[in-house]
């Protein structure tokens, strides 16, 4: 069986353009807020976060072009002062279940053969709070996936179905509408995602 990964440079190049306009967006927004990222401690308080999400996947599972698809994470804080005792961030453990839904496969044209995949996510979020507005985290882990191939001619994709695990790492970023609302964007392997937290 193939290795589950990102294939081509059209996908590193989408990642890599993804994660400079993230990065460099939430900067932006941070230097014109209020600075509390050297405020221990100063952060809003929560049992659990809830994030209903969109994703977008590139070039994963030996398929190409795109996978869409929608999902789920929970987030549980297990630190609310973190590793760093000088900065304002926290730590999390965060598992949730994405359906992602690939379009065409390298070995086919686009339209003759797809797959539908199923992907189980455990991380630790390192979360930093820049600002008010403003929090950006890692989430290194790992994910389980299990797939299945739909009308796919000889050649196209490893086996009829897929199960397995893979280390995965995400980079995110959340806009604070309120202490209990947030935009929240990730970027990293295996998907990209964008939706809204809600903080209980």
């Amino acid at each position: 069986m193939k290795v589950p990964f990102p294939r081509g440079r059209f996908g590193s190049l989408a990642l890599a353009i993804s994660l400079f306009g993230c990065l460099l967006f939430a900067s932006a927004g941070a230097r014109a807020d209020e600075l509390i990222i050297k405020h221990p401690g100063d952060h809003p308080r929560y049992t659990v976060e809830l994030e209903p999400h969109g994703i977008l996947g590139l070039g994963a599972f030996d398929y190409g072009s795109v996978a869409i698809g929608v999902g789920g994470r929970v987030g549980i804080p297990i630190v609310q002062n973190g590793f760093i005792p000088t900065l304002n961030n926290s730590v999390a453990i965060s598992f949730g279940a994405d359906w992602a839904h690939f379009l065409g496969c390298y070995d086919s044209v686009v339209g003759r053969c797809s797959a539908d995949y199923l992907e189980f996510p455990v991380t630790m979020q390192w979360n930093f709070f820049l600002t008010r507005s403003w929090s950006v985290f890692g989430e290194p882990g790992f994910y389980i996936y299990h797939g299945w191939f739909n009308n796919c001619p000889v050649g196209c994709g490893p086996t009829p179905n897929a199960t397995g695990a893979w280390p995965a790492f995400y980079a995110g970023a959340r806009y604070h509408f309120s202490d209990k609302v947030t935009l929240t964007m990730r970027i990293g392997y295996p998907s990209f995602s964008i939706g809204v937290s809600f903080l209980e």
